[in-house]
C-alpha cells in the first residue's frame, strides 16, 4: 500500500469509487471519529459497520478531488478538500450528487521507533464484515478522523 499520507488519501478515494471495503484505512481505536452529510459515527466498530453498509448498498460511484491539501507532521498528517461525490443507492436506484468539503487527521501505522500504535489485528467487527486484514493490507497512514460535509448557503 501507499507510503505516504497524500497517496493514501487519493488511494482511498480510489478504493470508494471502485467499491473496495474502506475500513482497512482508518484506525483501529475508540477515538476513531467519521463524520459524514447525514452521519455522525464514533470508534472504529462503528465506523466499520456504516463503511461496510455502504459498500453494500451503493454504486457507480464518482470522487473528483479538485484542491487536495496534505500537510505531514511526522506521526501524523493533516488533509483537507474539495470533492465531488456522487453515487446511487442500489437498494433505491436514487441517485446522489454533492460537492463537498473533506478533512481530517492521519497517523502513521508505525511510529518512529518501530512500536506500533495501533492494533493490527482486525476487530470483530472488522473480520466479519471485510475478511481478515493484515499489516501488509493496510496503508502505511490510517485515518484517526475524518469529516465530510456539504456546505448550505445562508
Amino acid at each position: 500500500m501507499s507510503d505516504t499520507a497524500e497517496a493514501v488519501v487519493r488511494d482511498y478515494y480510489a478504493a470508494l469509487r471502485r467499491g473496495d471495503p474502506l475500513s482497512p484505512y482508518f484506525l483501529e481505536s475508540e477515538s476513531t471519529v467519521k463524520f459524514g452529510i447525514s452521519e455522525a459515527l464514533f470508534g472504529f466498530d462503528e465506523v466499520c459497520e456504516a463503511l461496510h453498509e455502504q459498500t453494500e448498498t451503493t454504486g457507480d460511484w464518482t470522487v473528483e478531488s479538485s484542491r487536495l491539501v496534505v500537510a505531514d507532521r511526522g506521526a501524523n498528517a493533516t488533509f483537507a478538500d474539495d470533492v465531488r461525490m456522487a453515487w446511487t443507492d442500489t437498494t433505491s436506484d436514487e441517485e446522489y450528487d454533492f460537492e463537498t468539503r473533506w478533512s481530517g487527521t492521519l497517523v502513521r501505522r508505525d511510529d518512529a521507533d518501530g512500536s506500533t500504535p495501533v492494533t493490527t489485528g482486525e476487530s470483530k467487527t472488522a473480520a466479519a464484515t471485510t475478511g481478515e486484514a493484515g499489516d501488509d493490507d493496510r496503508p502505511d497512514w490510517l485515518f484517526a478522523s475524518m469529516h465530510v460535509s456539504a456546505p448550505h448557503d445562508l
